[in-house]
């Protein structure tokens, strides 16, 4: 048998006492990033006020990268029943009411079809979610070269979904090319803030861009 590396045993100990993580299992969440879209969405409201809402009723939302389904649980329950969830990942996700679950890639022609047939009537999106990660390899170059395309291949989903006016909340890492992405995305919406939740831990790269006013 394999022995566990010293890092894992560390990962495995912090995951258990994560405040998050413990909060997640009490309310319902798959997944303790269910607070970072909470908090991203309660701090756009803070600035902006309640209309500014990233989450409101009855909106078309396309989760990215959606599984285990953290984020789409928060959002089905912000949208409410005359809203859409639309979540799609490579993994498979247990059911989440009040949304359409697709599993594949969505680069792939025929999945990138089915998400817009689950659009339709409107057959765009007014809010698109990306959490997406690579697998980690432990070579940080690598991981944030492939960090970058999923990023990219968001902006791109987002060329074809979102409606024009719509919102984005797209993962990005702190690597060589994160000015650049973010340099790109204030190209394609009228308001774009960079944020890092509190539920993030501190020694991730992660960032969140919060992309506001999509310019088709």
């Amino acid at each position: 048998m394999a022995k566990r590396r010293p890092s894992s045993g560390r990962w495995l100990q912090e995951h258990h006492d994560d405040p998050y993580v413990l909060r997640a299992r009490k309310e319902g969440y798959r997944s303790r990033a269910a607070y970072k879209l909470l908090e991203i969405d309660a701090e756009l409201q803070q600035k902006y006020g309640k209309k500014a809402a990233l989450l409101r009723s009855g909106m078309t939302v396309v989760d990215l990268g959606a599984a285990p389904g953290g984020w789409s649980q928060v959002a089905v329950k912000l949208i409410g029943k005359t809203g859409r969830v639309v979540a799609v990942d490579l993994l498979p996700i247990e059911p989440i009411n009040g949304s359409v679950i697709l599993q594949g890639d969505f680069l792939d022609d025929a999945v990138l079809q089915q998400v817009t047939n689950a659009l339709e009537p409107k057959g765009r999106a007014d809010l698109v979610l990306s959490d997406m990660a690579p697998n980690m390899s432990g070579f940080k170059s690598s991981d944030m070269a492939r960090g970058e395309l999923l990023a990219e291949a968001a902006y791109d989903f987002i060329s074809q979904v979102l409606e024009p006016g719509g919102a984005a909340v797209i993962k990005l890492f702190q690597g060589s090319e994160f000015h650049e992405m973010v340099k790109q995305a204030r190209t394609m919406f009228e308001k774009v803030k960079v944020v890092k939740p509190q539920a993030s831990r501190a020694r991730s790269a992660e960032h969140y861009l919060l992309g506001l006013g999509y310019i088709k």
